[in-house]
C-alpha cells in the first residue's frame, strides 16, 4: 500500500508541504520499523525530523497508525 501524500500548512515554511506517514528502520536493516512523518520540504532542516519547532507528530496519522496495526493484528491472528 502505498502511503497518502496528503497537504500541511507548515508554519515553519509558512507554505503549504505535502506530508505522508513513512517507516524508518531503526537499527539497520535487522532492525524495527518506526513510523514518522515525512515531508517533502528537502530544504528545511527539520524535513528529517518531527521535533520542535517541527509542527508535525504522529497524531497527524493516528487514523492511519491504527489502520496499520489492526491489519498487523489480523495477519498475525491469521498466520496461526
Amino acid at each position: 500500500m502505498a502511503a497518502r501524500k496528503q497537504p500541511f500548512e507548515c508554519s515553519v515554511v509558512n507554505e503549504t508541504v505535502g506530508i505522508r506517514l513513512r517507516n524508518r528502520h531503526v537499527g539497520g536493516f535487522s532492525g524495527s520499523e518506526q513510523p514518522f512523518v515525512q515531508c517533502d520540504q528537502i530544504d528545511c532542516q527539520y524535513a528529517a525530523e518531527n521535533d520542535p519547532p517541527c509542527p508535525l507528530s504522529l497524531a497527524l496519522f493516528a487514523d492511519e497508525l491504527d489502520e496499520r496495526k489492526e491489519r498487523a493484528r489480523v495477519r498475525r491472528e491469521s498466520a496461526y
